[in-house]
């Protein structure tokens, strides 16, 4: 009678899933057939999902439908077709997709999870104020040249023994973002700080595991989930932690002097209550988690991309050289400055290099269609999932020659000269791209060339250059696995 009463209920299941997927007028992107209620989900690698995609893609073509649970999510392969539909149809792939967890955490608030006038105006005082504070300019440039001295100063006290090169690396990519966001730096010893970035961190890495992407796929099934719980405990204790920061800067405000980001937002708030504006995006909740995108945005991915180039250079000394020997002939000793890229055109090409081999959002953040759109012949409804696999252009075998080696002569022309290519677009394109690419940018090139000036990296005693693992640890983003490197002075 059991076993009856379970068939039924999955012919039900299957039913409603059938009228769920039946409206494939035959124009719907290709993919593998979906189980009832699972979808393809036995088809998937979920702590690697980028890597099951793009292995479909070579079945399916560039662009495909796959169910991860009931589902429905296209997936865009290959340079032309992220290309076409986050750039050509900026509009119609321009929405973002808030799986569950990302919905329990903001509930619509902040930039990186939101749509609508609420994540249009968030954005846009974001970059401009980001602008104001010297984004791409000379005042950023200095900011991240005092933290140059800072993490020098961290890898000289292990005095060339062997270092985890993954905290001072997050303190020194938060700390410029803090002094952008609340006007000043933290030390890297205030435990608070260290607390904020611990936390901030290991959301990262739990919330690309498997049980989390579960739980999105069921969130009415499985909100027990251990990590679920984890991810949203830190997060409330860091929005505390925000939350005090936010009003010691409030106590000492002062309209004419904006000290940061947060500062230029109080005063905008105020002004808003005072002219009794009825609709003001600008509230608490917004700045709380502005805040805290721009710090999971920006020190993560920054601090992840300079851990792999600081592991590459140790695993390729002989790039290593290169890159040291470029500096020594053009910089010497003396301070470098953002001035002395177009001169440094080896070194540039092995960052550049580095982000495309790090591959560090594999699927970008996920998109969403804010309308039925035709696209290259398929049609794709209104709110459907999108996932623009940037791994796919970045490693796009029509796009670089040896798209699974590190290379840097992809970005060099046969002179040697610095040349940029289409299909690099690791900050993903359109109307989602990185608000803070100018800065990462900065930061990438001066916080890389700094190191490379002053230490020497290599792996551990009693452990090769072959032996450096390159396989990326799981989570959000794609950082390396753990390791540990020496910092000799040079």
């Amino acid at each position: 009678e059991q076993m009856l009463g379970s068939i039924a209920a999955l012919l039900v299941l299957y039913v409603v899933f059938r009228s769920f997927t039946s409206e494939e007028t035959g124009n719907e992107p290709p993919g593998p057939r979906p189980l009832p209620v699972i979808g393809n989900l036995l088809q998937l690698d979920l702590k690697r999902p980028f890597k099951t995609l793009c292995e479909l893609s070579k079945k399916y073509g560039s662009v495909f439908t796959v169910y991860f649970g009931p589902n429905k999510v296209v997936v865009l392969s290959g340079y032309k077709a992220v290309k076409e539909a986050l750039i050509n149809h900026a509009e119609e792939f321009g929405d973002r997709h808030v799986a569950p967890i990302f919905y329990d955490i903001n509930q619509g608030h902040g930039i990186l999870f939101a749509n609508g006038e609420s994540w249009k105006q968030m954005r846009r005082f974001a970059i401009t104020t980001l602008r104001d504070f010297g984004m791409g300019k000379r005042i950023a440039e200095d900011k991240i040249l005092e933290e140059c001295i800072h993490l020098i100063q961290i890898f000289e006290k292990h005095e060339g023994k062997p270092v985890d090169t993954t905290r001072p690396l997050n303190y020194a990519a938060s700390n410029i973002i803090s002094s952008i966001v609340y006007g000043s730096r933290f030390e890297y010893t205030d435990p608070r700080f260290q607390n904020m970035v611990r936390r901030a961190n290991e959301n990262i890495c739990v919330l690309g595991s498997a049980s989390i992407q579960v739980y999105n796929m069921f969130p009415q099934l499985v909100g027990w989930v251990k990590n679920r719980q984890l991810v949203l405990r830190n997060i409330e204790t860091n929005s505390r932690d925000v939350k005090d920061l936010i009003n010691n800067l409030r106590e000492t405000l002062n309209a004419h002097i904006c000290r940061g980001l947060v500062d230029c937002f109080l005063t905008r708030k105020q002004k808003d209550e005072d002219s009794c504006t009825m609709d003001s995006h600008y509230n608490e909740k917004n700045l709380i988690f502005t805040v805290t995108d721009l710090f999971g945005a920006g020190t993560d991915t920054t601090a992840a991309t300079l851990r792999w180039g600081l592991l590459l250079m140790a695993k390729y000394p002989h790039i290593q050289d290169q890159v040291q020997e470029e500096l020594t002939t053009v910089v010497g000793n003396r301070q470098i400055r953002v001035d002395d890229r177009k001169n440094l055109p080896y070194t540039d090409a092995v960052i550049h290099e580095t982000q495309r081999l790090a591959n560090i959002v594999p699927m970008a953040v996920p998109h969403k269609t804010s309308r039925d759109v035709m696209f290259q012949g398929h049609f794709i409804k209104k709110g459907t999932t999108v996932f623009p696999l940037l791994t796919s252009v970045l490693y796009d075998e029509s796009e670089w020659e040896t798209p699974h080696t590190f290379n840097p002569s992809h970005f060099l022309d046969k002179d040697g000269k610095f040349c940029r290519r289409d299909a690099f677009i690791p900050f993903s394109a359109g109307r989602r791209v990185c608000l803070g690419e100018s800065l990462a940018k900065m930061e990438l090139f001066l916080f890389f060339t700094s190191l490379l000036q002053h230490f020497r990296f290599t792996p551990p005693p009693g452990v090769t250059e072959d032996e450096l693992d390159l396989t990326p640890a799981v989570g959000f983003t794609l950082t390396p696995s753990p390791h540990e490197l020496c910092a000799v002075s040079r």
